[in-house]
């Protein structure tokens, strides 16, 4: 097991920002141009702007003031960008920021179109890239390399906790409301192989496209299929709208949704007289322990919310590649990669966490049921823990992987 080191805790008055033209080049003191570059490529004006957004960046910018604004004596910079959504648009960003504008490690990445090509050009242009918000499972299976991290959750945990709890509960038929992309698709793919390794049935499957306000004709299709559990395979304005058009069409008394991501801002907006009693895998909840509550707490007086388990996984992780680069004593990346995989992550995010060869980080994740109106007692007071499921139960099987990096570790 990784070897465990103190989680930095220094606080400072601002961060400290040095932008300069970036030649990637290695300085005396093992540091490219004499800074450590950090950009957040994230959706800042889309669909899943209130998952991740300026709350990310926040997130990032906090690590960094809390590590101390440098970090073996030079100084530590955060940038940041919009993908927009699109594969093509974050990859290009992603080439830019590596090749002309001396970013050393890429963080956030919502959507998992645009995490897997960022992931592509990380390895080629050999720098780091974590993924905080994306689900896809490609990032440690086809698309991994010694440069990418997939830290807070993916398609497999979520499965293996709300899809196989609600299997096990007696749901063994299913239709999904899948959102046509690599998070949908992939996310579908994994809980259908749940419900089927159970004895479970998948007898449909409506796409609808992203940012779909729309969702009655799809309703009426899951209506229809006859299924128990209508499974819903998208997230934020997309699960919104979806959830809140089975609510005002109806599904028989036989029928149940089951959102299979769904984040803390989410039940904020669909309000708990609406999502009441649904179920959710998440790796972070704010009220779940004094450490926690100590970091939801600052991050909400700098951006009036909670934060969710993206944005924790955010600072979680910028805080654990800073720890790596000052015990390398570099940024070069070989060097980062193997302390980043050395080091075991203690902080308020994750007891006991370490990542595998093939960048997956692995902690537990904990299956939460949304309170009732009644039973919510202050201000944010949203979930009830029903079961913690260890890291090593939660996340693919290594053995099970396809990365290429596994051929001589296995």
């Amino acid at each position: 097991m990784p070897a465990k080191i103190p989680f930095k805790t220094f606080a400072l008055s601002s961060m400290v920002l040095a932008m300069g033209a970036a030649s990637g080049a290695m300085a005396s003191n093992g540091f490219s141009d004499d800074v450590v570059r950090i950009g957040v490529l994230t959706d800042m004006s889309g669909i899943y702007t209130d998952l991740s957004g300026e709350a990310a960046v926040e997130a990032v910018r906090m690590a960094v003031e809390d590590f101390g604004g440098e970090v073996g004596g030079v100084p530590i910079d955060v940038i940041y960008g919009d993908h927009r959504n699109r594969a093509d648009t974050g990859a290009s960003r992603a080439r830019e920021w590596y090749d002309n504008d001396g970013v050393d490690m890429i963080n956030d990445l919502s959507n998992s179109g645009v995490a897997l090509a960022v992931a592509a050009v990380a390895e080629e242009r050999q720098r780091h890239a974590i993924s905080n918000s994306a689900s896809n499972i490609g990032l440690t299976n086809d698309y991994c390399s010694p440069y990418v991290t997939h830290y807070t959750y993916d398609a497999y945990s979520l499965a293996q906790g709300t899809g196989k709890t609600i299997v096990e509960d007696g749901g063994d038929t299913w239709f999904f409301l899948t959102v046509d992309f690599a998070f949908g698709i992939g996310l579908e793919e994994q809980v259908s192989d749940v419900v089927r390794e159970a004895g479970g049935q998948v007898v449909g499957a409506a796409r609808h496209p992203l940012d779909t306000t729309d969702f009655s004709s799809y309703a009426l299709q899951a209506q229809a299929s006859g299924a128990e559990i209508i499974g819903i395979a998208s997230t934020g304005a997309d699960a919104i709208n979806a959830i809140n058009a089975l609510a005002e069409f109806g599904v028989s008394p036989d029928q149940r949704p089951a959102a299979l991501l769904l984040w803390y801002d989410d039940i904020v907006s669909l309000g708990l007289e609406t999502a009441q009693g649904l179920m959710l895998t998440n790796a972070f909840y704010w009220d779940a322990n004094d450490e926690t509550r100590e970091f939801s707490e600052r991050f909400y007086e700098r951006t009036g919310r909670m934060p969710n388990m993206a944005q924790a996984g955010n600072y979680s992780s910028t805080m654990h590649y800073l720890n790596a680069v000052e015990a390398a004593g570099t940024d070069d990346p070989d060097a980062v990669s193997e302390q980043m995989r050395e080091l075991e992550i203690n902080d308020f995010f994750a007891s006991g966490g370490y990542i595998r060869p093939n960048g997956r980080m692995v902690h537990d994740q904990y299956l939460w049921e949304v309170k009732s109106p009644d039973e919510s007692e202050y201000d944010y007071d949203f979930l009830r823990l029903v079961s913690t499921i260890p890291g090593e139960e939660a996340f693919q099987p290594l053995e099970d992987s396809s990365c290429h990096l596994l051929d001589n570790d296995q």
